[in-house]
């Protein structure tokens, strides 16, 4: 798929504008949009201008063209907006440009409620209503509409602002941030592209509010994950959260692991951690969510992610990605976008923007340009490759690689693809980098597989460009190396040819049984460069001391095991507890490894990671090896690991990961002299004493002491942790000090049951997680840690009172505290008076039946409450506990007998199993689509 332009939209690089500004000239123009054009100005934002256009009942041709030549829509509610038929005509060509042209659409409430903007009521509501004076009925809806559908939009509120300028900063560093990322610029002419987006909205159906799954179907090479993408690019941007996960089927050790790495995406949080498969769920269920499942090829992979649809909130949308059409009936995906191959004159433009650069041959080379596309049999990825192949050769040249590839092609895919790696030349440093993607790193993060190829690769960026650029792999958003499983079976292939029958004498190794041959055999030879075994599919090997011998040069190992497999089948002879090992080793990646200690003749200053999780090792190794390049340490699960040796040479570590390290007891002093040390994690490490206080990381920004039951005392050894976990410990209380670090974001003290008073955190903190802790109250100033977005107390059993300043956190999204049976009474601003503009998620299930406020708090607003009471025995709840909820989940509360009449923003109800509960008035009808009832309940008429 490259390349045709659309005449009902422009790409962004035809796009004239960054940004069209829609506004009331009498409330900001001389004030608020003067200094944010200003700003603008100084990121280097292009803005249209109005430079004075005389306004009269419509708008002016020009604005219309402006709005249609933008790539973001500003739109600035202020009080007097819409008393201008002109801004409201502004607005329906922005919303709908939204729609059709993908123009990204952000609404700045200034000095201005967003519900008066989504319900026309108060002061604007005043104007909007003058403003509508001898209009038609159609008009006027579709001003409403408009005015609704932008005010549901996430924005800027001027409310949440102390500080103007730093609201225009945030929203300058907004808008850069979303010119860079979308729309894509790689996705700019996509040929076929538009009928694909309009045959999967189809099925999409965006304005359904129920939850909807999305199969894409086809064979490799097809375009498959390009659609995706390029839906993905183009709508992402309208959900709460989105993410879209490529290469799915890529090795993952569990479930477990697989649920960790896409919430940790989704959720933009760094290595979370995860017990059970239960947790997405719990944190999406009230999201509207938009998920890509790229490349799936099992059914566990979506038991993993997206294993029922009530895991997400309302609206939401997974779309998945297989070449194999029974994963969707065997999951239930009844939507299904079945990809075709292109048309002749498609894919003689996708070739043709591959070699030429432009949607047609260039005069002279048509017949050939169409005899290229037919011996692919017009596979896209097939076009792409050919075409940049042949790119910038003469005539003659093309003339005689025509000729060679219809006498040997025939159609075959893997063929047809090895011309672009040939066309690469003899010796040249890409094809060197590009069979080392190939056999050991596709799907890897990009500076890592630099990091672990620049000493023996000359200028490896480089070479990586260069296989972008000849289409031979991509570099996705998230900055990791893809590359189509296709050309990575041609790839592999190419490995195998030299020295087809002396696997020995080959630079990878690849195939289990020829892996398990000369390992038994120590037919190695100073030819290996890398090593890949997939254990998971290799019969019981015992390793003897020879293994490794001749292979000097070896410098990548990587013995790993499938997500879903625990089978581990490399094994020692008894009489031995190490191997030695080459001494060139740059990746040690060895799972459930057999040795008990790494006693071998490594050259240290080669060792850049150590990836050994679930091993046997009892030590690493002794003495003080100059090991300078080393980075990450992954020891997770190494039950027997008593000890870590003097690290102090390590001046380049990074990452140590130990959880699950059971038999360690205590942590080198060497440690605490890592200066370039970021990430430590010691969770579940149940026999290590505990850490000194007397020593200082400044570099460290991730610990995680968790399940560590001899922490007795809080750690203080660096003020710059950006995520610190010390939940189920003994700690008695948080460090005074913690309110001055000036770094930390989210905070766990979980199951931390000695903990009684809330703890003094700095207003940095966005995550608090206090869950099972002995805190008996919310102290009124909660209200000063105006970042929080999340505030998880659930089972605090020994809280009592909750400050109602709680509400003035304008960035609260989560609130949870579910089983706090002695809180007395919740405070009735919590579901009344905050003043937000997003989504808010409160969750008060398994809570005293008396706790619920009956009285009306003294300042209520509209906000879009998510409200679980799940599991409660009330028999009844007054209309002011739920006077604002959107949706609301009432399952397992048999004793509840009625329901006051709920609100008309509400678009979800769920009241399954409630037994007590025989009616609902009439209103409700509108719901039964979007909710779940017990058998018994009827809806009144």
């Amino acid at each position: 798929m490259s390349a045709s332009s659309s005449s009902s939209s422009l790409s962004p690089s035809q796009r004239r504008y960054d940004v069209f500004p829609s506004f009331s000239g009498q409330d900001v123009r001389r004030n608020f949009l003067s200094h944010l054009l200003g700003e603008f100005n100084r990121k280097g934002i292009n803005t249209f201008v109005d430079n004075q256009i005389r306004r009269t009942e419509s708008i002016a041709p020009e604005v219309v063209q402006a709005i249609r030549a933008s790539r973001i829509g500003i739109v600035i509610l202020t009080r007097n907006y819409a008393s201008s038929s002109w801004c409201l005509d502004e607005l329906l060509e922005i919303m709908e440009c939204r729609t059709t042209t993908g123009l990204k659409v952000m609404p700045i409430f200034y000095e201005m409620n967003p519900s008066d903007v989504r319900r026309q009521h108060g002061d604007f509501g005043e104007v909007f209503e003058r403003t509508c004076v001898g209009k038609t009925e159609e008009q006027k809806q579709k001003w409403r509409q408009a005015l609704t559908d932008v005010a549901n939009i996430s924005g800027q509120h001027s409310h949440n602002w102390d500080s103007e300028a730093a609201m225009m900063l945030k929203i300058a560093t907004d808008v850069t941030n979303m010119l860079n990322s979308t729309p894509s610029r790689e996705f700019d002419h996509l040929v076929g592209m538009e009928p694909h987006i309009a045959k999967m909205n189809s099925l999409l159906c965006m304005e359904s509010n129920e939850v909807r799954v999305v199969g894409i179907w086809g064979p490799a090479g097809i375009g498959k994950t390009t659609i995706a993408k390029a839906l993905y690019d183009l709508v992402s941007s309208d959900f709460q959260l989105s993410v879209f996960m490529e290469n799915v089927k890529g090795n993952y050790s569990s479930k477990l692991q697989l649920q960790e790495y896409f919430l940790s995406k989704i959720l933009n949080l760094k290595d979370m951690r995860i017990n059970h498969l239960g947790v997405a769920k719990e944190r999406l269920n009230s999201w509207k969510v938009f998920i890509v499942l790229d490349d799936v090829d099992k059914l566990e992979q979506l038991e993993a992610v997206a294993n029922e649809l009530m895991w997400f909130g309302a609206g939401s949308r997974i779309i998945v990605t297989t070449e194999n059409k029974d994963l969707f009936k065997r999951h239930d995906i009844e939507h299904i976008y079945e990809v075709k191959f292109p048309s002749g004159n498609e894919a003689l433009q996708i070739f043709s923007r591959s070699a030429f650069k432009q949607d047609s041959p260039p005069e002279g080379f048509m017949e050939l340009a169409v005899g290229v596309t037919q011996v692919t049999n017009h596979l896209p990825l097939g076009l792409c490759v050919l075409g940049s192949s042949l790119r910038r050769k003469s005539k003659v040249e093309w003339a005689h690689e025509l000729r060679h590839l219809k006498a040997n092609l025939h159609g075959d895919v893997s063929k047809i693809l090895r011309v672009g790696y040939d066309s690469l030349g003899d010796g040249d440093i890409c094809k060197t980098i590009f069979l080392h993607i190939v056999c050991l790193f596709n799907g890897e993060e990009e500076g890592r597989v630099i990091q672990l190829l620049e000493n023996s690769i000359i200028d490896v960026k480089y070479g990586l460009g260069v296989l972008v650029e000849r289409a031979l792999l991509s570099i996705s958003s998230g900055k990791h190396i893809m590359m189509h499983h296709l050309l990575q079976q041609m790839g592999r292939g190419i490995a195998r040819e030299k020295n087809a029958d002396e696997p020995g004498k080959r630079q990878f190794l690849l195939e289990s049984e020829e892996i398990r041959d000369v390992l038994s055999d120590g037919t190695g030879t100073g030819s290996v460069l890398g090593i890949s075994l997939n254990m998971s599919e290799s019969r019981e090997l015992f390793l003897e001391e020879k293994a490794f011998r001749g292979m000097d040069n070896l410098q990548f190992i990587r013995f790993y095991k499938q997500w879903w497999s625990d089978k581990a089948t490399l094994h020692l002879h008894e009489e031995l507890d190490c191997l030695p090992l080459p001494r060139k080793l740059k990746l040690l990646h060895w799972e459930s490894c057999p040795m008990k200690s790494l006693s071998f003749p490594l050259r240290p200053e080669c060792l850049i990671e150590i990836k050994m999780k679930e091993s046997k090792l009892k030590k690493l190794w002794e003495g003080v090896p100059m090991h300078r390049s080393l980075k990450k340490m992954e020891l997770s699960g190494s039950t027997s690991l008593e000890e870590l040796p003097n690290l102090s040479e390590a001046v380049n570590l990074e990452h140590l990961d130990m959880r699950d390290c059971h038999s360690l007891l205590k942590l080198p002093p060497s440690i605490w002299t890592l200066t370039m040390l970021d990430f430590l994690d010691l969770q579940a490490c149940r026999n290590l004493e505990p850490l000194p206080a007397n020593y200082a990381l400044e570099s460290l920004s991730y610990l995680n002491v968790s399940y560590c039951p001899k922490l007795k005392d809080f750690p203080e050894i660096s003020s710059d942790i950006e995520h610190l976990n010390v939940s189920f410990t003994m700690i008695p209380q948080v460090s005074p000090s913690l309110n001055l670090w000036d770094f930390l974001h989210s905070l766990d003290l979980t199951g931390c049951e000695n903990v009684t008073e809330f703890p003094l955190v700095p207003h940095t903190v966005s995550e608090l997680h206090l869950d099972s802790t002995g805190i008996r109250e919310v102290p009124p100033w909660i209200s000063d840690l105006y970042r929080l977005t999340q505030l998880t107390m659930s089972y605090c059993v020994k809280l009592r009172k909750i400050s109602p300043r709680i509400c003035e956190l304008r960035m609260l999204q989560l609130l949870q505290f579910t089983g706090c049976m002695n809180v007395k009474s919740f405070p009735a601003e919590i579901f009344q008076s905050f003043y937000l503009w997003h989504e808010f998620d409160l969750t008060l299930d398994y809570i005293d039946k008396n706790s619920l406020p009956t009285f009306t708090s003294e300042e209520t607003h509209d906000f879009p409450l998510h409200l679980s009471l799940l599991g409660n025995d009330f028999e009844s709840i007054t209309h002011h506990v739920v006077r604002q909820v959107h949706y609301l989940d009432l399952t397992n509360c048999i004793d509840l007998r009625w329901l006051p009449e709920l609100p008309g923003s509400l678009s979800e109800l769920h009241a399954d199993n409630c037994a007590s509960l025989e009616s609902l008035s009439p209103p409700m009808a509108h719901l039964m689509t979007q909710s779940s009832f017990s058998s018994s309940l009827t809806v009144g008429t």
